[in-house]
């Protein structure tokens, strides 16, 4: 039986502003058409009542048509939590970018409303190569990492 990845989900507070940061950072590319979930079947998958999803799927950089994508939904209803997201935190913990110049894409990043969470550094891995990488925080606090191998 085959296996292959598919998509990565997150849940946003404006879908919209989310997936135009990940545009334009990153070069994400829209996956159409939009999302716009509803009705008894998708309530049944959810297990919530009257739920509405609306998104959009993002085709992640370096891939093909039918690639894997990064899927940003924004529900009718959300669970509320003040905490953000914590890179030490059991479970899902960000996303990751591997590009030629991390300064640039963090600046980027920066400048698109994203914010910092550690330092870029730079660091030889005997055997590996030298790894260039920063971890930050996109506009509603999920977490991303930049990274270049030389």
């Amino acid at each position: 039986m085959k296996v292959k990845f598919t998509h990565t989900n997150i849940i946003s507070k404006d879908w919209q502003k989310l997936a135009q940061f990940y545009i334009e950072v990153f070069g994400c590319q829209p996956v159409y058409p939009e999302r716009d979930l509803n009705g008894d079947w998708i309530d049944r998958v959810t297990g919530m009542k009257d739920v509405r999803i609306r998104g959009i799927h993002l085709r992640l950089p370096g891939y093909a048509d039918g690639g894997p994508t990064l899927e940003i939904f924004q529900y009718s209803r959300t669970a509320e939590s003040s905490d953000l997201p914590a890179i030490n935190k059991v479970g899902f913990s960000h996303i990751a970018f591997l590009v030629e110049d991390v300064r640039f894409y963090f600046d980027r990043l920066l400048a698109n409303g994203g914010s910092t969470l550690g330092e870029l550094v730079e660091k030889e891995i005997d055997g590996v190569g030298v790894l260039t990488v920063v971890y930050a925080r996109d506009p509603e606090g999920n977490i991303i990492e930049i990274q270049n191998w030389k």
